[in-house]
Parts: C-alpha cells; sequence; structure tokens
C-alpha cells in the first residue's frame, strides 16, 4: 500500500485506475475536469489498460458508457453540473437498461447565475432517475468509494448505474493523505466484469426496446426492487473490504453521537465534519449534541435515520439545496422517514452552501441553538425570513 498526497479528484482517479474499466468516456468539465485527465494519464503511460474516448459532450460521454455496458465490459464516465443535467435523457436509458455505469460527478451549483463552485442542486435533481447516489467526506473515502461503487453496481441483484459525489472544491481540490491499495489487493476485491445483460451474436436478445403498459410497469418495479437490494449489497460490499484493506465504513449513514443526543444535524457530504467538531464542543458545554452523515441517497436510508434519531428532542437538515417554492428534498426525505416510523420530533430545515456560499463554525453553532429553541420549518442560513 503506497501513500500519498492526493486532491479528492486524484483519488477518486486512482480509485477508478484499480477497477480496471474497459472503456472511459471523458469530457471536461470544471470541477471534474482533474479525474479524466489523470486517467488519461495512466492510459497513456501504461498504467492503466482501458479504451479512452475524449467524447465531444456530457450527453455523448454516458452514450458512449451505454453503448460499451451494452457491448458487455466495464464502463465509466465523470460529469458536473450542467453537464450532469445535458446527461440527463441518457441517465433515464442507463438505468432503464440496468447498465451498471460508474460516473464520479462533482457537485457545482447549477445556472443561472452562471458558477463553478460546489453546491449539491445537480445531482439531488436526479435522485428519480434510477441511479445509485453515494456522497464522499473525504479524499480516502473517494479513492474507496471509485473502487465499491463497480462491485455494488455490477452485482447481479443490483445491476443499476451508480453515481458518486464529491462536492465540488472543497473535497475535489483539496489535498490529503490517502492510502492508495496494491493492485493484487483490489483484483480479489472486484472481479473481473461479467455479465449476460449484452449484445451477444451467440445468445441474440433484444436490448433497450419499446413496452406497453403492462409489460414497461413491470421493468419499472423491477428496477425499484434492483435499487432496494442495494442496501444488503452495499453492506456485503464493505464488509470484504473492512477484511481486504482493513478500512471500515458504516453503511447507508455515518452516526456520531447520536445515541443520547438531545439535538442533531443531518446532513450531506464534507460539511459533516464541521457538524462533528461543533457537537464536541457543545457537548463540552453540557449540551447533547449529535450529528449524522447522510452517505447514500439512493437507496435511501430511512429506517436507518429513524432509529439513530429515534431519542433526540430535536433535528435540522442542513443541505446545499433548494426545492424552490418549497423545502429542500433531503428534508422532504428525511421528514417521510421520520413521519412513516412513528417519530414525531420537531426537524427544522436549513438551507446554506448554495454557489459555495461559505457555511462556517458559526453557522453550525446557529443551526444547533435554533434547533434547541425553535426555528422557522425553512430557514436560509445568513438570510432573515421572507427578505
Amino acid at each position: 500500500m503506497a501513500r500519498k498526497f492526493l486532491s479528492g479528484d486524484e483519488a477518486f482517479a486512482e480509485g477508478v485506475r484499480l477497477a480496471k474499466p474497459d472503456v472511459i468516456s471523458a469530457y471536461p468539465i470544471t470541477p471534474q475536469t482533474i479525474v479524466v485527465e489523470r486517467l488519461s494519464e495512466m492510459v497513456e503511460e501504461g498504467s492503466l489498460k482501458s479504451e479512452f474516448i475524449h467524447v465531444e459532450s456530457e450527453h455523448s460521454a454516458l452514450s458512449c458508457a451505454m453503448g460499451a455496458s451494452a457491448a458487455g465490459v466495464r464502463a465509466f464516465t465523470a460529469t458536473s453540473s450542467q453537464g450532469l443535467l445535458y446527461m440527463a435523457e441518457c441517465l433515464y436509458y442507463a438505468s432503464g437498461g440496468r447498465f451498471p455505469i460508474v460516473m464520479m460527478n462533482a457537485n457545482r451549483s447549477t445556472a443561472l447565475p452562471w458558477n463553478i463552485y460546489g453546491d449539491q442542486r445537480d445531482s439531488l435533481s436526479q435522485l428519480d432517475s434510477g441511479w445509485i447516489q453515494a456522497y464522499a467526506e473525504n479524499a480516502q473515502e473517494s479513492l474507496d468509494l471509485a473502487l465499491m461503487s463497480f462491485r455494488i453496481a455490477e452485482h447481479k441483484d443490483v445491476s443499476s448505474p451508480f453515481m458518486v459525489n464529491l462536492d465540488g472544491f472543497i473535497l475535489t481540490h483539496t489535498y490529503e493523505e490517502v492510502d492508495i491499495p496494491e493492485s493484487s489487493d483490489a483484483d480479489r476485491f472486484l472481479e473481473p466484469y461479467k455479465t449476460e445483460n449484452k449484445l451477444d451474436p451467440d445468445n441474440p436478445k433484444n436490448m433497450a426496446f419499446s413496452a406497453g403498459p403492462e409489460h414497461n410497469y413491470i421493468f419499472k418495479y423491477k428496477e425499484h426492487r434492483g435499487m432496494l437490494n442495494a442496501v444488503s449489497v452495499i453492506k456485503e460490499t464493505e464488509e470484504k473490504f473492512e477484511r481486504i484493506f482493513g478500512r471500515k465504513y458504516s453503511g447507508l449513514i455515518d452516526s456520531y453521537r447520536t445515541e443520547d443526543a438531545d439535538y442533531i444535524i443531518i446532513t450531506l457530504g464534507t460539511v459533516a465534519g464541521l457538524c462533528r467538531e461543533t457537537a464536541d464542543k457543545l457537548r463540552d458545554k453540557g449540551i447533547r449534541a449529535g450529528a449524522l452523515r447522510i452517505r447514500y441517497m439512493r437507496p435511501f436510508p430511512a429506517e436507518e435515520i429513524a432509529g439513530a434519531v429515534k431519542n433526540a428532542k430535536a433535528v435540522s437538515i442542513l443541505e446545499k439545496d433548494i426545492s424552490f417554492g418549497n423545502e429542500g428534498t433531503v428534508f422532504s426525505n428525511v421528514n417521510s422517514a421520520l413521519h412513516t416510523a412513528g417519530v414525531n420530533i420537531p426537524s427544522y430545515n436549513f438551507i446554506g452552501g448554495l454557489g459555495g456560499r461559505n457555511i462556517s463554525a458559526a453557522d453550525i453553532e446557529e443551526i444547533f441553538e435554533k434547533t434547541r429553541s425553535g426555528a422557522e420549518r425553512v430557514n436560509f442560513i445568513g438570510i432573515e425570513a421572507g427578505k
């Protein structure tokens, strides 16, 4: 195992290298570009044997990956923001075709106003597209998710595409020490790709066909079941990962001091670290605070979240997203989970980080304070209600 000082983008590229995709379809977009740049260098120098295809657009990138997957090989692509939205048509084709493509998305604000900095509105807008969605917190998890995502997506009981999300710039361009596994260990973890869902002259089948209401309904149900099956496959994959590499992950959520917490912040991605630090500070003052990071938005960890916060007095959901005219998408999902589980506690939505605006330690402390004292249903950090 080697240890290197890498950005989140570079760490993810190392994870993809270890997964050995047969086809990489690449189109640059900030802040994702470094991923495909590093992969192109790996292919050029020979450390990765893959067909690297520089396509003419993001739509073409995912179309190319679908073609490769339909031919029966492991495929990877990457994008961000408007690029992901340009792919939107293809997202549904990929999931409906049960093509286990892995795609890295560098979370970035969507236009207008034009902005290259990170929020999570791009990926959260595509929760209904049929892709598994995971959110990394640091560079090490980025590398590890790159490797695990292929195994999860390609499992015969799942057969669903996988989107790994990294916070733009905060994670994609921040450098940290990262442990890079040996290729031999990666090969033990991730077997060569095999599938029957492919074009095969010796075993002809119809793929990407039209289906009327009676049959289309069944296909959509099977797609839903495949996503639900991912829950047990994620657990099994993380257990195998720990046995081989020694790093342990916590499944769909990552709870911190929630067992006896009165007040809990629920969030995604890199800001979770600041929430944990603030919870520790409040604990020193006698306030029982906790933090919960959602690692997977699809499949959604409804039971896990409800179980983790059931003893709290109140929770707040902090997210870098807003469904205009309503509330944050993460908030909607969490509240549904709490209601279904019969967890009747106050919940508040805090919107922050849009367009990359900083979320400070003082902001997190204020969220905890408002979680204790009460707040509006939906709150924009740093903006007075109604202004």
